[in-house]
């Protein structure tokens, strides 16, 4: 919708008494001069301004047909000068006429270029919407992305904390197995001093035992420490994902 559509038709009294104006004051009335000093549409300001003039501006009446009797032989000359004369009125009729429909022809091509103008601006408005579109896609597939991983992670996460309760159950079971070879080795120094050999095997299993102990315990510190660095890690995809969601806002 244009701008020159969206302004109210001025009246004809408003257009003639605008017009009467301008006579007055000495300053021409044409079209650019009312749609100056009224701010309305072309289309409807010439149409008034056309009726303003067919009854403002009567013909002009012929001069006098009477010649005297000694201008007869100038009959000739005279009637052709009054012929001039007769239409000089509606030849300026006419110019302005033609003035006029100049102003329209030009009015019509600001308004087409208006009208063309608007047409880009909303094709320019499209493209951003889309371009816009587009983008949140983007990001809504980069957050479906983002928490597909941070569920991943959380996974691991807890697959390696039921790996730790399982080698904690383990070690807990070794070191009850310590604690009864160590009482069965005891009771066996005290019964009998012949089973040193059966004593130094038990001693040996002991040692082997802690150094199982120590194996599951080094175990333990390499899983806390991946545990540590899954942490480290959901840590850091929150931390991105809480940035893509202020983006987002």
């Amino acid at each position: 919708m244009t701008t020159d559509s969206l302004r109210q038709d001025p009246t004809y009294e408003c257009v003639a008494a605008a017009a009467s104006d301008l006579q007055d004051a000495g300053t021409p009335v044409t079209l650019e001069a009312l749609r100056e000093a009224l701010d309305g549409p072309a289309s409807a300001i010439g149409r008034h301004l056309h009726t303003w003039r067919r009854e403002r501006e009567q013909r002009p009446e012929a001069p006098p047909a009477t010649l005297p009797a000694a201008l007869v032989a100038d009959l000739a000359k005279w009637a052709q000068q009054h012929a001039v004369d007769a239409g000089a009125g509606q030849r300026a009729a006419l110019a302005r006429l033609e003035a006029d429909v100049d102003d329209l022809i030009a009015a019509g091509e600001r308004l087409e270029a208006e009208r063309a103008d608007l047409s880009a601006q909303a094709e320019s408005a499209s493209d951003a919407r889309d371009a816009a579109q587009a983008i949140a896609d983007e990001r809504n597939e980069e957050i479906e992305r983002l928490n597909a991983e941070l569920r991943n992670a959380r996974q691991v996460a807890m697959d390696a904390l039921v790996s730790k309760a399982k080698d904690q159950l383990a070690i807990d079971g070794k070191d009850a197995q310590l604690a009864d070879l160590r009482g069965q080795l005891e009771r066996s120094v005290a019964a009998s001093a012949t089973q040193s050999d059966a004593r130094l095997a038990a001693e040996m299993e002991l040692v082997g035992a802690t150094t199982a102990r120590d194996s599951l315990a080094a175990e333990v510190k390499d899983l806390q420490a991946q545990l540590a660095a899954a942490k480290s890690d959901r840590g850091a995809l929150r931390m991105e994902l809480d940035a893509l969601r202020k983006k987002l806002k």
